[in-house]
């Protein structure tokens, strides 16, 4: 019992020396390697694990005796297992982060290396899930029990598969709409788009939904398959650099070439711009304003929407201390004023509605009521009288 207790404690503790001593190397090679500092970072505990759980086996298969003998050999194989899936991820995230710090995103056109990205992230949640599953897989497979379920499920796979298909319609459905995202190029990481009315970047995409970091630091979180069965904005899906518009309603004595000009001024001065457009138009001229269009463009979507508002202010600053006259007016115009009664004229003319004619007399009986009708047809007898 003595020798078997002895042998047990050197073996671990040569594993665990090994281990400390390799982690102690990657970490000094890590300094100068992304690749080596992600291993030191990553992969330390599931090695060390793995190793000592190595080294139990192996002091069990040399020393122990008994009965209990083939169930702890069993219980250490299925740790030794999910270490050895542990560590395996671990160094798939490990390749993974290598690749993706090779790729920069901090340039002005970082399309491509957005795509690849997106592609990355998606994959390695794919392959840790795989590798989680074929682990779990592994394990049931060492119970002669299982093994044997497994045989009789298989000649069924095809009804379970249906029944699980239909019961779990909507997560595969996003599920493939993950990994459909993530090789249509249809959206990537930090892209910007307007879903729901709403303005943001891509911040994560997982294999069932989506996470957009909105203008205001809100979080906006929509299935996958939102963005396969529904029209979205896309600014940045062929390139980084945007268009912008400032829309300014003005007075019609507004001087459109001076605005222009002072329009250049102003980009010219700021380093948002990119120098590709500056335009001003007049793209409206109705009733009392007439509307006056800057186009403008920027290297991004956060450059542009600080430029609009650049524009914007420099341009209502300076109409409002060159040109006051061309800010928005409404104009009142004195109507004639009604004459007064000693003013109208004779009682002969024809100021009425239907006039003082005999056909006028008959018009003005047939639209008045009984009593007007009277009172014209006593007027009408006084008269012949006359």
């Amino acid at each position: 019992m003595l020798v078997a207790a002895s042998t047990f404690a050197a073996s671990v503790l040569v594993a665990l020396v090994a281990v400390a001593l390799v982690h102690r190397v990657i970490r000094r090679i890590g300094r100068r390697s992304l690749l080596f500092a992600g291993l030191a970072r990553h992969a330390h505990r599931p090695a060390l694990a793995v190793a000592v759980l190595v080294a139990v086996q192996f002091s069990l298969g040399v020393v122990a005796q008994g009965q209990w003998r083939p169930i702890a050999l069993h219980a250490v194989g299925i740790a030794l297992i999910l270490a050895g899936a542990w560590l395996l991820a671990a160094l798939l995230v490990v390749a993974e982060d290598a690749t993706l710090s090779r790729i920069r995103v901090d340039v002005s056109d970082n399309r491509h290396a957005r795509r690849v990205h997106t592609q990355i992230t998606l994959v390695r949640r794919v392959t840790v899930v795989v590798v989680g599953v074929l682990a779990v897989a592994a394990v049931l497979m060492t119970f002669p029990s299982a093994r044997a379920a497994g045989t009789s499920l298989l000649a069924s796979a095809g009804v379970i598969g249906a029944i699980a298909a239909l019961a779990a319609q909507s997560l595969l459905g996003n599920v493939f709409a993950g990994i459909q995202i993530a090789f249509s190029d249809a959206v990537r990481l930090d892209d910007v788009v307007v879903v729901e009315e709403q303005w943001g970047r891509i911040e994560d995409i997982t294999l069932t939904y989506v996470v957009i970091h909105l203008w205001d630091d809100r979080r906006l979180i929509l299935p996958t398959a939102y963005f396969l069965k529904t029209p979205f904005e896309n600014w940045t899906r062929t390139q980084s650099a945007l268009l912008g518009t400032v829309e300014l309603d003005l007075d019609w004595t507004v001087p459109v070439e001076d605005l222009r000009q002072e329009l250049r001024h102003a980009l010219e001065a700021s380093d948002l711009w990119d120098g590709r457009v500056c335009v001003a138009q007049v793209t409206g001229a109705v009733n009392g304003f007439v509307r006056v269009r800057a186009l403008v463009s920027a290297s991004d979507a956060g450059r542009l929407w600080d430029l609009r508002c650049l524009a914007r202010e420099h341009l209502v600053s300076w109409l409002r201390a060159r040109h006051p006259g061309a800010l928005p007016q409404v104009r009142v115009r004195d109507l004639p004023r009604a004459a007064s009664a000693a003013e109208r004229p004779a009682s002969g003319s024809d100021n009425r509605v239907f006039g003082e004619s005999a056909d006028g007399e008959e018009r003005v009986q047939a639209f008045s009521g009984p009593d007007q009708r009277a009172n014209g047809a006593e007027r009408t007898n006084g008269a012949e009288r006359t």
